[in-house]
């Protein structure tokens, strides 16, 4: 992403002093970096009420509020209307909320952040599916190999 002009910010000791101990916490990070990844995620967070950020094995991802990360909810809206292709969209939500036991709300929440940000959800989906195919095969093999 093309970086734009520097912008002079200060912050007060004890954010500063968060925000450094944030950067310290990952290698790689500028503190620069740092501050324009939180100032983006909280105004994720404002323009799309429910979404929190949370760090993880792949890294920091949107998630729903007290649930699931959007892109698990997101795949399970794909799956849905995959195998459902003439349902409206409120059956596939229905299905959705059924199937998952997560709350209307939450899953209305995912997909409008992921109709903002699809290639960032999709991505997150994509890691999740070629990580369960290796460790599908790596249990393939360890049955192949102890099996009589």
């Amino acid at each position: 992403m093309p970086k734009g002009p520097p912008i002079p910010v200060r912050f007060e000791s004890a954010v500063a002093a968060r925000l450094a101990s944030f950067v310290a916490s990952r290698p790689g990070l500028s503190l620069s970096g740092a501050a324009n990844l939180l100032v983006d995620e909280g105004l994720r967070m404002t323009e799309h009420p429910g979404i929190v950020f949370r760090d993880g094995p792949s890294g920091r991802r949107a998630g729903c509020t007290n649930g699931p990360d959007v892109w698990e909810v997101m795949r399970a809206v794909k799956s849905a209307r995959g195998a459902n292709p003439t349902l409206g969209e409120d059956e596939v939500l229905d299905l959705v909320v059924d199937n998952g036991g997560l709350p209307l709300r939450l899953v209305r929440t995912a997909v409008s952040y992921w109709a903002r940000y699809p290639d960032e959800i999709d991505a997150e989906i994509e890691l999740a599916q070629e990580a369960e195919h290796a460790e599908e095969v790596a249990f393939e093999r360890q049955r192949d190999l102890l099996a009589r």
